[in-house]
């Protein structure tokens, strides 16, 4: 399968990928590439992927992280390839894109206004109320020029609150058969396009959805490419997490009022009530048991919801508005229901093991109120299960290859390990990466036979980078940013000449770390919340001079290629907060089965971000520049090692002199 039939330039790393995946999909093993950036990754699978689709007269579906990927595929990509490959294959390759159902418009909804009352208290602000008509009125003139009703195609946006009033989830639509404007309903006509596209381009969240519902979401396919798998388990978690507010119950009970008798949905109601007095006295974090109050609550709300469920009564022909307002009530009278069966099976004592986490999250100074949260404590079954069981996979990222191997997030997906648990330590591993393939042992469930391939980087990192390991700083503590750092800094920032993209582990140290610096350096520098992220990358990338600085949405996606960036530094090892409720609970089941849940949890999470972040300094072959870890703890702790086998491999030191001497000769040698 080779990728110049694309008429692009060869590349090595390329053709291996490519290789690679037409033997997975010929031997049916599923497959995780590393390939760096500029690899040219998604053509390399695309052209394997087309192949079979159109040869075999099957679906395969594409699955991404990203909007912007998945547009990219879409846009740019996919085309290309079609063109490319017309000829040879006997016809055009055609492709769809498909989301889930909440991103179309929804004709009927937007015809029949149904109502969906405010679900927390800012939106009575008469302005919040103002601006809310007239995002609305906005949609319904858009709704007449819309080709195909993607929200992600409307410009500018509109609040989430708006988008509700115009579009249904699955569970709250019709169904075309009995919607009145089915015939016309955008969703439907993306799902038929996709069922006849060869390549269906969908994102992590509705391939999670596919795998939990009991019902098809994605058209048939024997093969799934999951690009972007680094984040494959924070989405699948984020789809299988469910909530429950006090809000959300009273607006159940407001949907079925004038649908069942009103002393029915009056329970409700005052369940609601009684649920809001004890979310308001319970702190905020994880529950390892059920507080006694909400173990009065959550029965009251399960019991009044079921009885309002069964009061609405079965499904019945009626005209279509009140099809909609009784199709609107059941979906979250079950949403409520189950939500909060779930959160009670959660502490049952006859559990052998906790399957998941319940928390509760608050802001008292912000609009949304308190929230009960039920997350899966793991999702590794559902994947082997659903996923992998099921049909041919292909992972792909940049960063898969953690410590030196694919094991650490093979573990998370429900794969077997490839090597025995002993079989080689971090260091053996990280001296192998980039020369060999990691392959399974022969396994009982032939379904679950992976292998793993790192096809390598484009980029020479050892000569065009440097990682600047500044064990000579104190490490990082509780109290904000010490002035050993902010004078680190400002020197490094100082010798860039700007060019600086700083990530930071919280918005606190982002916000400190700018004050300090616009008192102590004429560079000007930006930070996140200052604008739109979109705006502020787009201006740090204009002006060579300018700094960036910011926190967890600048570790990942930012592509700044060129001089403008030559410089990008990390406050501190990126461990997940102590008190996050997912994370703290899967590191101590871990604990609790004998395993060392730091290095499987928090050290995974940290080289996992640590390894994206770092990615953001080689976006082209020509790149150069410095990635200064400000925390010595990666140089001097016992886990450090793990942590930079995961790292591109930059040439290290820890001189500063040597360091300060590089970027400025990098800052005089850039044009303009």
């Amino acid at each position: 399968m080779a990728v110049d039939e694309l008429g692009g330039t060869e590349r090595e790393g390329q053709v291996a990928m490519a290789d690679a995946v037409a033997t997975t999909i010929r031997t049916g093993e599923h497959l995780a590439v590393q390939a760096g950036t500029g690899t040219g990754k998604s053509l390399a699978y695309l052209v394997a992927a087309v192949r079979h689709a159109v040869e075999r007269e099957v679906t395969v579906v594409v699955s991404t992280a990203t909007i912007a990927l998945q547009r990219q595929l879409v846009d740019r990509d996919l085309p290309r390839l079609a063109n490319a490959l017309a000829k040879q294959l006997g016809r055009k390759p055609e492709f769809a894109i498909l989301k889930g159902r909440r991103n179309y418009l929804c004709l009927h909804r937007l015809d029949s206004g149904a109502p969906d009352e405010p679900e927390d208290a800012g939106l009575f602000d008469p302005f919040t109320v103002s601006r809310t008509g007239r995002e609305v009125k906005r949609l319904h003139e858009w709704a007449t020029e819309t080709p195909n009703g993607d929200r992600d195609e409307l410009v500018p946006g509109v609040s989430e609150h708006a988008w509700r009033q115009v579009s249904v989830t699955a569970k709250e639509c019709l169904g075309a058969a009995k919607c009145p404007v089915g015939t016309d309903c955008f969703a439907e006509h993306a799902r038929a396009e996709a069922g006849r596209a060869d390549i269906v381009v969908t994102n992590h969240a509705l391939l999670a959805i596919d795998a939990l519902q009991g019902y098809q979401v994605l058209p048939e396919h024997e093969l799934v490419i999951i690009d972007e798998a680094h984040d494959l388990v924070d989405r699948v978690t984020s789809a299988a997490t469910n909530e429950l507010t006090s809000p959300m119950v009273s607006t159940a009970a407001k949907r079925c009022g004038k649908l069942i008798d009103a002393e029915v949905a009056d329970r409700l109601m005052e369940a609601a009530e009684g649920l809001t007095r004890v979310l308001d006295e319970l702190p905020p974090g994880r529950m390892d048991a059920l507080p006694r109050p909400l173990a009065g609550a959550l029965p009251a709300v399960r019991d009044a919801a079921h009885g309002c469920i069964s009061a609405l009564g079965p499904e019945r022909r009626e005209d279509a508005g009140d099809a909609t307002a009784r199709k609107l009530a059941r979906t979250l009278l079950d949403e409520v229901h189950d939500t909060a069966v779930r959160l009670l099976a959660a502490f049952e004592p006859e559990q052998a093991a906790r399957r998941d986490v319940v928390w509760l999250s608050a802001n008292p100074d912000g609009p949304r109120p308190p929230a009960l949260h039920v997350a899966p404590l793991s999702v590794a079954g559902l994947l082997r299960e659903q996923v992998f069981g099921t049909r041919t996979t292909v992972l792909t990222s940049a960063t898969l290859a953690l410590g030196g191997t694919f094991d650490t997030l093979a573990r998370q997906w429900g794969l077997p390990p490839s090597t025995p648990p002993a079989a080689k330590d971090a260091t053996a591993a990280a001296a192998e990466r980039g020369t060999a393939t990691d392959k399974a042992p022969p396994s009982d469930d032939e379904a679950l036979r992976w292998r793993g391939l790192d096809v390598g980087s484009p980029f020479d990192h050892a000569r065009n980078g440097i990682l600047y390991l500044a064990k000579h700083l104190p490490p990082p503590g509780r109290e904000g940013l010490s002035e050993a750092f902010l004078a680190e800094l400002a020197e490094l920032v100082t010798a860039a000449g700007g060019r600086t993209l700083g990530l930071f582990s919280s918005m606190r140290a982002a916000k400190q770390a700018t004050e300090e610096l616009r008192e102590r350096i004429e560079l000007p520098i930006l930070c996140q919340g200052d604008d739109s992220t979109g705006l502020l990358v787009r201006k740090f990338a204009d002006d060579a001079k300018t700094c960036l600085f910011g926190t967890l949405s600048l570790w990942q996606g930012v592509d700044v290629p060129g001089a403008s960036l030559q410089l990008v530094v990390v406050d501190r090892i990126p461990f997940p907060r102590p008190d996050d409720p997912v994370q703290s609970a899967r590191q101590r089941a871990v604990e609790a089965r004998g395993g060392n849940g730091f290095m499987t949890v928090a050290a995974t999470h940290a080289a996992l971000l640590l390894a994206q972040g770092v990615g953001r300094l080689h976006r082209t072959v020509d790149d150069r520049g410095v990635v200064a870890v400000l925390d010595s703890r990666l140089a001097t702790a016992r886990y450090g090692g793990f942590l930079r086998a995961s790292l591109p491999p930059f040439w290290p030191t820890s001189d500063p002199a040597v360091v300060h001497a590089a970027l400025r000769r990098l800052d005089a040698a850039a044009p303009g």
